[in-house]
């Protein structure tokens, strides 16, 4: 940030296409660094782990690249990792999500018995709703 612009350097090589594209790349990248700094996952993923007896993460973290999916979740090593874009939706969908992840810790597949364990969660049928609106 320089006077409250977001500064974008290119390389000159780069056509007037190129350019736009990379430019509308970082800004989004900047907001939703920007966004996603007042939240502490792994405060909200301890406490939802706790109220939903569910195991808590051995690391969660934001990321850039997921585009397709709100979370994703490695049982082997315990690490879950949430979609920058969560965080400019309402909280309680981001938990939602954060407590689907932490049902993966228990259970893989999206069956009966992973769905009971996402449903300990009180708004779960809300915020697949508002996810399904989401798209």
């Amino acid at each position: 940030m320089v006077e409250g612009r977001l500064r974008v350097h290119v390389p000159a090589r780069m056509s007037r296409a190129e350019e736009a594209h990379w430019v509308s790349v970082m800004m989004r990248r900047f907001e939703r660094r920007r966004t996603t700094a007042g939240i502490d996952l792994a405060a909200r993923a301890r406490r939802l782990a706790a109220s939903c007896l569910l195991p808590p993460p051995a690391s969660i973290c934001w990321v850039d690249n997921q585009e397709h999916q709100w979370g994703s979740c490695t049982p082997d090593d315990g690490t879950i990792r949430i979609s920058s874009r969560m965080a400019t939706y309402p909280r309680w969908v981001l938990d939602y999500v954060i407590v689907h992840e932490l049902a993966h810790l228990v259970r893989t597949p999206h069956d009966a018995e992973f769905n009971a364990l996402v449903d300990r969660y009180p708004l779960a049928e809300r915020a697949r709703g508002f996810l399904i609106a989401k798209g």
